[in-house]
């Protein structure tokens, strides 16, 4: 089971990745001003920050 939480946690943080891509989309496209995406971001690099602990950490979240 902890192999398949790894996966997922991986998955999430390329999800991650991802929607930052898309908000430089957005922000080229003109769909969302430059507040709103520096706003985005920071939250998304937070996101990454939490996901990457948890990777690697990851007994400390397993239930045994």
């Amino acid at each position: 089971m902890p192999s398949a939480f790894y996966l997922k946690l991986t998955d999430c943080d390329g999800e991650n990745s991802e929607t930052n891509t898309w908000l430089d989309f957005a922000i080229d496209c003109g769909y969302i001003d430059f507040k709103t995406h520096d706003l985005l971001v920071k939250e998304i690099d937070e996101i990454g920050v939490m996901l990457g602990t948890m990777i690697k950490t990851l007994e400390g979240f397993i239930l045994k």
